[in-house]
C-alpha cells in the first residue's frame, strides 16, 4: 500500500512493549455493535484504568454537523466505531468511557469532537490528553519565544522528536472532503477511509509516551486544566457546565464565556490577542 510508504517507523515502543513490526500491522476492526469493542473500554473501572487514543471524523464536524466514526486506539487494535451504520446506540455505547476519569483519551485538538459529541449525543468529554496543547507546553518549557499552539497533527507526527514521520495521504483526503463534504458518510467504507482514520489514532499512544517523558509537573498540571477547558471551549450551554466535571484546581482566575461565531475577536489576528496576553503575564 502508498501508506506502507509514507507511514513507516519500524518498532515502536511502549515501555517494554513493542507495538509491531510496524504500527500498520495493527488488526483494524470496524465496530456497529458494542458487543465489538474491549470489555474494559465499556465498563471504565479504577482497577483498569486505560489510555486509548481517540479521534472522530464527520461532516463539519460540530455541534450542527454529522459525526459519522469515532476511532479507539488500542495498544494492539484499532477500533473504528460506525456512527452511521450502529447508530446512535453504538456512540452511546461508548459515552460512560468518554466521560470516565478512568480512561485517558489521548487526542489531538479535542475541541470540535467534544462539541460534535456533546450537542449530537450528549456525551461531556472528559479527562483528555490533548497532544496540540502538549506540544505548546513542551516548547513553553524549552525557552522557544513563541510556542506553537495550533500545530497540525500531519507536522507534529513529522517532528523527530515524537515520530519523524510522513502523512502525504492526509492531505489526499483533504482534497476529497473538500469536493465532496460528505466523504466520511459514504458506506461501505473504503480502503482508503479505513486507513486513513486508522492513521488518525494509531500513533497517538506512541506520541502519548514521548511527550510525557518531556513534561515536568506544573507542565502536567497545566494540560490537565487546559484540556478540560478545551473540551468545554464550544459547548457553551444555558447552565454553564453545571453539569459538567469541574475543571482541576489551578491558577485561572475566571473563564470567559465567548458568544458563539465571536472566539476569532478573542484570539486576534494570528493569536495577537491571545499572545499579547501571554507577554503580560511573563
Amino acid at each position: 500500500m502508498d501508506c506502507l510508504k509514507t507511514l513507516n517507523m519500524g518498532n515502536i515502543y511502549k515501555g517494554d512493549k513493542v507495538f509491531g513490526e510496524n504500527p500498520l500491522l495493527v488488526p483494524i476492526h470496524t465496530v456497529t455493535h458494542a458487543s465489538q469493542l474491549p470489555a474494559d473500554f465499556l465498563e471504565p473501572s479504577l482497577e483498569r484504568q486505560l489510555v486509548i487514543g481517540f479521534d472522530c471524523e464527520g461532516i463539519d464536524l460540530c455541534r450542527s454537523g454529522t459525526l459519522c466514526i469515532m476511532q479507539l486506539a488500542f495498544p494492539d487494535a484499532v477500533y473504528l466505531v460506525d456512527a452511521i451504520e450502529g447508530g446512535e446506540a453504538v456512540v452511546q455505547a461508548c459515552k460512560p468511557a468518554l466521560e470516565s476519569n478512568h480512561v485517558t483519551k489521548v487526542i489531538h485538538d479535542c475541541k470540535r469532537d467534544s462539541e460534535a459529541l456533546y450537542f449530537q449525543f450528549g456525551i461531556k468529554l472528559h479527562n483528555v490528553m490533548d497532544t496540540q496543547v502538549a506540544y505548546s507546553l513542551i516548547e513553553e518549557q524549552e525557552g522557544k519565544e513563541r510556542s506553537l499552539d495550533h500545530i497540525s497533527f500531519v507536522s507534529l507526527l513529522a517532528d523527530p522528536r515524537y515520530c519523524g514521520i510522513s502523512y502525504d495521504e492526509k492531505e489526499e483526503v483533504r482534497v476529497l472532503m473538500r469536493k465532496d463534504p460528505g466523504f466520511w458518510a459514504y458506506r461501505p467504507l473504503s480502503e482508503l477511509m479505513v486507513r486513513t482514520a486508522a492513521d488518525d489514532v494509531r500513533f497517538l499512544l506512541y506520541i502519548y509516551n514521548k511527550m510525557m517523558e518531556k513534561l515536568s509537573n506544573q507542565s502536567l498540571s497545566l494540560l490537565k486544566v487546559r484540556g478540560s477547558l478545551y473540551c468545554r471551549c464550544f459547548c457553551l450551554n444555558e447552565n454553564e457546565f453545571a453539569d459538567w466535571p469541574p475543571v482541576p484546581p489551578s491558577q485561572i482566575l475566571s473563564v470567559l464565556n465567548v458568544p458563539p461565531g465571536k472566539m476569532g475577536r478573542v484570539i486576534g489576528k494570528r493569536g495577537a490577542c491571545i499572545l499579547s496576553v501571554k507577554q503580560s503575564c511573563k
